[in-house]
């Protein structure tokens, strides 16, 4: 990794990586018009100087939020790239622009809970040159407190007299100041009605619309992409890809490419009817599952339909992924409606350690599911799954 030290001493001059640069493609058909194209463009190469600083500076497990694989959704609608050190939340915040008079940032990741950070970096690109500049970072609580928020591009403006222009002290400040918050109180949006997200979805979901986040009030699009379940078949909508979430097409077609991205897999498994004595006699089952790292361990979520192919009941089940392992007391294993509600018996809960944990549910045909689990697997993020 290269760093630069001229013009103000103060800022961080970090060398783009030749890799990131040829990988980097303004063409990309990833994205759906060529503002979200070039949007996505600034924020890879942002990103892929930036992320090793983090890692050699801070920790090696500094690592993108909530993963790599899912960024195209974000960078098609907003600005920005959410980074995690350890507890603490990195906003990523790119721009071209030479004017460095202010730090703008995306509503989004100001005022939507599940999005908002602990810290916010300015950086200015130089996609020619090679280069980014990280030339100043506030928190949280600043933007909310001492930047103008304006509502023509919905971003909170920061002055750059009230941002710290000393990216070197930013390590320190972050240790000595782990007691101070970072963030200020923001509150939760209202819910939204499953059937108001399809029609949002409907409408925000043509490419022609080039900036879906000013087309519609923010507390409808911000409650729309916190769902990550929703963001992805908006996304998927703006790209005019087929469903990509639909267990009975993983079923019958195999495991979509945007689910095998993020673990996904198909298993035929041979059960021998009782007393069979023959290989027509026994009967394959296949299930669908992912491994998942919570608290330190591997397990696998498992989908497996029972019954006829007119009165399925999926299971859904959690296991250890090293057989003999139990699940600890204190596990839950939950499954919520599309948008977000509980149902009679919808979780099963390790009271102590238990083998699995499994739901069966009977669905109509089209119906959604979001599956979660506590404590929180590593790089979670909701999805809905349609049956």
């Amino acid at each position: 990794m290269t760093t630069f030290t001229f013009a103000n001493p103060t800022d961080l001059f970090l060398e783009i990586p030749t890799s990131i640069q040829n990988r980097a493609d303004i063409h990309s058909p990833a994205f759906s018009n060529p503002i979200s194209r070039y949007q996505a463009y600034i924020n890879e190469l942002c990103l892929g100087a930036v992320l090793p600083w983090l890692q050699e500076d801070f920790t090696q497990q500094a690592k993108v939020w909530p993963t790599t694989t899912v960024l195209p959704s974000f960078w098609e609608l907003v600005n920005g790239t959410a980074v995690t050190v350890d507890a603490t939340r990195f906003i990523l915040v790119p721009s071209e622009t030479i004017d460095l008079s202010e730090l703008r940032v995306s509503q989004e990741w100001v005022d939507l809970p599940s999005l908002a950070g602990d810290y916010y970096l300015a950086v200015q690109v130089e996609a020619d040159e090679g280069y980014v500049r990280v030339w100043g970072y506030c928190t949280h609580a600043q933007l909310k407190n001492q930047g103008s928020y304006d509502a023509g591009d919905r971003t909170y403006a920061l002055d750059a007299t009230d941002i710290n222009g000393d990216i070197s002290v930013l390590a320190v400040a972050r240790e000595l100041c782990s007691q101070t918050p970072t963030r200020a109180a923001i509150p939760q949006l209202p819910n939204l009605p499953q059937q108001q997200a399809q029609n949002l979805i409907a409408r925000l979901g043509k490419s022609e619309i080039l900036t879906p986040r000013l087309a519609v009030p923010f507390q409808l699009w911000g409650a729309l992409i916190e769902h990550g379940g929703w963001r992805q078949s908006l996304y998927q909508q703006r790209l005019g890809l087929p469903e990509q979430w639909s267990v009975l097409q993983w079923l019958q077609n195999g495991v979509s490419q945007a689910a095998e991205n993020l673990g996904w897999g198909r298993l035929n498994l041979q059960l021998s009817a009782a007393g069979a004595r023959s290989a027509e006699e026994t009967q394959a089952e296949v299930t669908l599952s992912r491994q998942l790292a919570i608290a330190g361990q591997l397990y696998n979520l498992s989908i497996t339909p029972k019954g006829e192919a007119d009165e399925i009941v999926w299971r859904f089940e959690l296991r250890n992924a090293t057989v003999g392992v139990a699940i600890p007391g204190g596990f839950k294993l939950r499954l919520l409606t599309e948008d977000l509600q509980p149902f009679p018996d919808n979780e099963d809960i390790a009271t102590t350690a238990v083998e699995q944990l499994f739901v069966e549910v009977a669905l109509e045909p089209g119906e959604g599911i979001v599956w979660e689990i506590e404590p929180l697997p590593e790089n979670y993020e909701r999805e809905l799954l349609k049956f």
